[in-house]
């Protein structure tokens, strides 16, 4: 229990395992002893049994895949957008005192605000899906970027000098390489809130996608298909998440986090 001391891998699977398995033994205690009634808060069971209904009556599995393309589409366009604007407010401060007061004054609108005038002008499709993501990341994604490239090592920076390096090779040779895993941690927590995006936008006028579906239970009251699809977004952000993390120690192994 000492601060920041690390834990073996096999001990943190465990504790994870363990919280997981407390919260559900909470969760049925609530529900399975009458503390709650089933119309607020469905059991464990029900909401599974209700899981099962949804995946083999009601294509339910098809409503996962839309959600999870217009996460990947939005945050993607957002990041190829964001990444280099980001790099180049880091490395230039000309960039930064140009682009700096806009972004962040951007980045304290609420995607969710654009949503009314996104439908005026993209209509219901996926168009106005995909912007309200871009909207929500793609502001967030260059400050953080900014912020990291700017963190530079100066040392690192003046040794490359010394060596002959030319201002644009210090970008290309320094501070990208010193960034890019800080970056990619940057992407990895963003996608995160890019769910939270995709869930409002699918909450007015769309016909598929887990934001429609827990729209369509909330009318017939069934917190069960409810909580089912909330669980369903966590786990795909638990495992986009541990996949970030390997494909991050696997690109920058020379990382030390």
């Amino acid at each position: 229990m000492r601060p920041l001391q690390p834990l073996p891998g096999a001990a943190k699977l465990a504790f994870g395992f363990l919280f997981f398995a407390l919260f559900v033994a909470a969760w049925g205690a609530a529900t399975f002893g009458g503390f709650v009634s089933p119309l607020f808060l469905a059991s464990p069971l029900r909401m599974v049994q209700e899981g099962w209904s949804l995946l083999t009556e009601y294509n339910f599995s098809y409503d996962i895949a839309v959600t999870i393309w217009r996460v990947v589409g939005g945050f993607v366009l957002a990041a190829i957008i964001a990444v280099p604007l980001g790099i180049a407010m880091g490395a230039w401060k000309v960039v930064e005192a140009l682009l700096e007061p806009f972004v962040s004054f951007a980045r304290y609108l609420p995607a969710s605000a654009f949503i009314p005038l996104l439908i005026l002008w993209a209509g219901i499709g996926e168009t106005q899906k995909l912007l309200v993501i871009f909207i929500g990341s793609v502001f967030q994604i260059i400050l953080m970027v900014a912020f990291t490239v700017g963190q530079t090592r100066r040392d690192l920076v003046e040794a490359a000098y010394t060596l002959g390096a030319s201002d644009l090779g210090i970008v290309k040779r320094v501070l990208i390489p010193a960034s890019a895993p800080q970056i990619a941690e940057t992407l990895r927590l963003v996608l995160g809130w890019a769910w939270t995006y995709v869930i409002v936008a699918e909450l007015i006028g769309s016909s598929s996608g887990i934001g429609h579906m827990i729209v369509d239970s909330q009318a017939m009251l069934n917190t069960g298909q409810i909580i089912f699809g909330i669980i369903v977004i966590g786990i795909i952000g638990l495992v986009s998440d541990f996949l970030f993390k390997a494909a991050n120690r696997r690109l920058f192994p020379w990382s030390l986090a």
